[in-house]
């Protein structure tokens, strides 16, 4: 059997730390880039919906939601209907920050694709979200208690 999660996860490390260096000017640690990105995309998400995607438990969301939130990225509304519902925006400082966060994935995604024809990009993005789909699902189970048997 083939073993590619070695790889995916250097793949993985190497992006985070590089992304953690050069957000640093950004005023981002670790990892909270991801929620800014995410919220900006998504006006309005729901915090529970947002570590869903991010794929963190909602103790860890929570956290980086409420650092955010204090270092003025983002801001927290009530929902219209639900007073209990929080839902999140970008603030101008996080629309700003997301935009920079984003030009820097488009370089990184140049960069991973180097020397790859259009097709064989085309032919791992499919692959890819077949394996993320599979994680996921196993994701989803083990969140829901289940033990994996090895």
């Amino acid at each position: 059997m083939v073993d590619i999660l070695r790889d995916i996860g250097v793949i993985a490390r190497s992006l985070d730390s590089i992304a953690n260096i050069e957000f640093k000017d950004l005023d981002l640690t670790r990892g909270q880039y991801l929620y800014v990105v995410r919220i900006d995309e998504n006006p309005g998400i729901i915090p529970d919906r947002l570590a869903d995607m991010i794929k963190v438990d909602r103790t860890t969301a929570s956290r980086a939601i409420n650092k955010l939130e204090k270092q003025g990225f983002i801001e927290k509304r009530e929902d219209t209907e639900n007073k209990k519902i929080k839902r999140l925006f970008a603030t101008g400082k996080g629309a700003e920050a997301a935009e920079y966060i984003r030009r820097e994935n488009t370089l990184s995604n140049e960069v991973a694709l180097d020397g790859l024809t259009q097709e064989e990009a085309r032919k791992l993005s499919v692959l890819l979200k077949k394996v993320k789909k599979n994680i996921e699902s196993e994701w989803n189970t083990v969140k829901k208690g289940k033990k994996r048997d090895y």
